[in-house]
């Protein structure tokens, strides 16, 4: 069964702002209909959070990565 969370819940479980989950990773990072949905073709977004735990478990695995100076990873 699959857990849908708001952006709020989202941004409290990942330690970022809800307004950077909106602006920088979705729809960038985020795909509708893979790692969030609109219930009913609605405005509202609500997040799956077990393909997004999947998601970042898998990137967090990879080796290849170089870390960056302001915390983001070059995948080389």
């Amino acid at each position: 069964m699959a857990t849908y969370i708001t952006t709020n819940e989202l941004a409290e479980r990942l330690h970022y702002n809800a307004r950077y989950i909106t602006q920088s990773l979705k729809d960038r990072v985020l795909f509708e209909g893979i790692h969030y949905i609109r219930p009913f073709g609605g405005r509202k977004v609500l997040y799956i959070w077990e393909v997004i735990e999947d998601e970042m478990r898998r990137y967090s695995e990879e080796e290849d990565m170089i870390p960056m100076s302001k915390g983001g990873v070059c995948h080389g």
